[in-house]
């Protein structure tokens, strides 16, 4: 009933709210993007999107095509992998960044492992940029981070907006300078904090460093002071902090997938690990319980 390339259309397009980056993540012509999710609601008789020249946005019967979508595709590559009798094996080194510790990340690992358990699978949680040095150097074979601003590399998971954010009863001082809780060098958000504070002209001074998000959260919550945040992870406890504090605009950021540049025995294991990031990548905006 449900073409398997309309699906994986449909997700595309879900994560990214773009039918542009969507036809750049699979390599499609955004005319085809259009055509599959056509089709697909032209199938399920609903609306999945709805859309206008600025923007996309899923429909109430897109949130629930979502978790139908993600579930058929996983079970049609079992299908595929029984079938064929092709069976994954190696050490793959997949890195992920300290964005992904409060997700549901560890689902998507677990049904990897559940479908492949002859991959040995290694995970290191780190900086985005640190994870992007050791893949450089080839110490990893695939990394879920955040992008660089100025690097085209890697495949776009999602598109996300970076905010402020702090406890809700914090209340900055205009007359003092931003008191910030971030990430040790080379953090890509860190970086991004600095340079808009400083393209503003407003002071600020670094009240505390971790590179644990927990511990970064830990200190926000006791209202030390603001951090800078992807949208779609605000922590429980913590909210936005409001436009009349007068903060600059953070921009936006991209979570992507990145492999190494090696050839090694885990580039099947990794091919198969992002496709199942690509697939579950919705479960990534909803929190574990």
């Amino acid at each position: 009933m449900y073409e398997p390339s309309h699906l994986r259309t449909f997700l595309a397009v879900a994560q990214t709210l773009s039918f542009t980056q969507a036809a750049r993540r699979l390599g499609l012509r955004q005319s085809t993007v259009s055509q599959h999710v056509r089709r697909l609601e032209d199938t399920v008789g609903r609306t999945l999107f709805s859309r206008d020249t600025h923007s996309v946005e899923l429909t109430e019967d897109g949130e629930a095509m979502l978790g139908f979508a993600r579930r058929i595709l996983e079970v049609h590559e079992q299908a595929s992998a029984f079938f064929t009798g092709t069976r994954l094996r190696g050490r793959l080194r997949f890195g992920a960044s300290e964005d992904f510790v409060l997700t549901r990340l560890p689902e998507i690992l677990e049904g990897f492992r559940y479908d492949h358990p002859e991959v040995d699978l290694e995970l290191t949680v780190e900086l985005s940029g640190t994870l992007h040095e050791q893949l450089a150097a080839g110490k990893l074979d695939l990394v879920l981070a955040k992008r660089r601003p100025e690097d085209p590399h890697g495949e776009l998971v999602w598109h996300d907006e970076l905010v402020w954010i702090g406890a809700e009863r914090l209340r900055l001082d205009p007359e003092r300078p931003v008191p910030l809780i971030v990430f040790p060098p080379p953090g890509i958000t860190r970086a991004l904090a600095l340079e808009a504070l400083e393209r503003q002209g407003r002071a600020w001074r670094i009240v505390c460093t971790s590179g644990s998000l927990n511990g970064l959260i830990a200190a926000a919550r006791a209202g030390l002071g603001v951090m800078a945040h992807s949208r779609g992870f605000v922590p429980p406890g913590l909210v936005r902090v409001p436009e009349r504090a007068g903060l600059p605009e953070l921009g936006q950021v991209d979570f992507v997938l990145t492999h190494g540049h090696r050839r090694t025995s885990a580039q099947g294991a990794a091919e198969a690990l992002a496709a199942a990031i690509l697939a579950g990548g919705d479960r990534l905006h909803r929190r574990g319980t």
